[in-house]
């Protein structure tokens, strides 16, 4: 049994996709190799094909990721080649292929080119989106944001939001979670991280964030009229002009908001951001950690929902907490239970699913030939969900991260890698860890849910697995304790 969407243009949006993906699919397309591998090299040739003329794999992997890329797994090995609008895309799976792209040690691989077809636009510059000495020297600065001294602060300013949010969403059937949980972070994004009053300005934030994300997620990428693209290129221009016209008194005042705190961090010898930069790496922050946590959260709901003796093993972990007021050691040490399962549903949605390089020079990955000017597609969600690494890996079992459970993690470093690797590791992940904890510790607290049997939430892609049905789940309030 899967989701019913009430949105006829989304519903409308993925029929179309699907029935796109059953014609293109079956397109006889013939199977080559992408470069021929110099002369005594030893390299073997990356094989793969194009697919559907202009298009094509694209819709198969938008609509069916996971089936499309464990079908190029078992075809063509951890290194292949599809077609994609145009043009070929290599794509890695396996931790050792990603080993290879994230050290990265002859810098062959470039995040600014691999990103900037797909993003580019929408989150120019942001600290993902940038390279070698530039990209080392700006995450030095940024990582004065994200100190412990400074996620004590944004936990200060999280915790009365998310408990006056979730305590009072109502008892209800059919509760669209994805939906209201997205509101949450949308809110919080607003508060914590830009230092913005809830109400018309926080709302106008909201917007234009949501559909600058949009943009980046488009499928008609012209600046037309109307078009999602066009709305998402308008949205990031008032957000410039906002970020802007705030960075004095930022710079100037004592705020423990995100934003306040980018203004302010300087590097070991005093070097700080430009204005251009600070309003470059907000935007793509607030998408970074809202969108991200988003579907992390509403999975985690999910499994639990069809688990509930997990719901329960939870629960009962956040209710031998002494109050609601947690502190970051409180999540750090008192939720090993509620590690595992975010590990887990990391680990099984990872919500940056795919990462995005391009090749400067001639390189190889796993004994392969990639010429340089080639895109690479780092499939960071379909490789945790790889037999050869996880055992069963379709099945939801927090049991793999408890202590003493013979994990993945122990035979490869990068077998389990939803925040990338390398020195792009994503700086945001403690501050992760910390939102949904302090989320789901409320939500476990105050409710219990399940969902409908059988039910399988309808999915849509953007910067990974994301339920496209709003996630209805049947909520029920607990009564409080004494």
């Amino acid at each position: 049994m899967t989701g019913a969407l009430s949105d006829p243009v989304t519903a409308a949006r993925l029929r179309v996709q699907s029935a796109a993906a059953a014609v293109t699919s079956r397109y006889p397309s013939r199977v080559h190799a992408l470069a021929r591998p110099p002369a005594g090299s030893g390299l073997k040739p990356v094989m793969g094909n194009y697919g559907f003329p202009i298009l094509g794999h694209i819709m198969s992997s938008i609509v069916e990721p996971l089936e499309f890329a464990r079908d190029r797994y078992d075809r063509y090995g951890a290194v292949s080649w599809a077609g994609g609008i145009g043009f070929r895309i290599v794509q890695l799976m396996g931790p050792e292929a990603l080993e290879t792209v994230w050290i990265n040690k002859d810098k062959a691989f470039s995040s600014t080119r691999g990103w900037a077809p797909v993003i580019g636009p929408f989150f120019h510059r942001g600290i993902m989106l940038l390279d070698f000495e530039e990209h080392r020297d700006h995450r030095r600065i940024m990582q004065q944001a994200f100190t412990r001294g400074a996620l004590e602060g944004y936990l200060d300013l999280m915790r009365p939001g998310i408990a006056r949010t979730v305590t009072n969403w109502p008892s209800a059937q059919r509760f669209s979670f994805y939906t209201a949980v997205k509101q949450l972070l949308l809110d919080q994004a607003a508060e914590v991280f830009v230092g913005a009053v809830l109400g018309a300005e926080a709302d106008r934030l909201s917007a234009d964030f949501h559909h600058t994300v949009c943009g980046g997620q488009a499928m008609i990428r012209a600046d037309v009229p109307g078009g999602t693209w066009a709305r998402g290129l308008r949205a990031r221009e008032r957000l410039e002009r906002y970020f802007v016209a705030q960075i004095p008194a930022r710079r100037a005042g004592e705020g423990t908001d995100l934003f306040s705190m980018m203004c302010r961090s300087r590097g070991e010898q005093g070097e700080r951001f430009s204005d251009a930069d600070i309003v470059n790496h907000m935007i793509f922050l607030l998408m970074a950690a809202h969108d991200t946590s988003a579907i992390a959260i509403s999975m985690l709901v999910y499994e639990l929902g069809r688990n509930p003796e997990w719901q329960n093993r939870l629960r009962d972990e956040a209710r031998e907490a002494p109050n609601d007021r947690l502190t970051l050691a409180d999540l750090d040490g008192a939720y090993p239970l509620l590690d595992a399962a975010f590990k887990e549903i990391l680990r099984m949605y990872a919500p940056a699913g795919t990462l995005f390089r391009q090749t400067i020079v001639d390189t190889e990955v796993a004994g392969h030939f990639i010429p340089r000017r080639t895109q690479v597609a780092i499939n960071v969600y379909a490789s945790m969900r790889l037999a050869d690494w996880w055992p069963d890996p379709d099945r939801f079992d927090p049991g793999r991260f408890l202590a003493g459970a013979d994990a993945a993690v122990a035979v490869h470093r990068y077998a389990f890698a939803p925040f990338g690797g390398g020195v792009h590791k994503c700086l945001g992940q403690q501050f992760a860890d910390m939102n949904v904890k302090a989320i789901m510790h409320q939500l476990l607290r105050h409710f219990d849910w399940h969902v409908a049997p059988g039910y399988r939430p309808l999915m849509s892609w953007g910067t990974g697995p994301t339920p496209a049905d709003g996630l209805p789940i049947n909520l029920r309030r607990l009564p409080d304790r004494c």
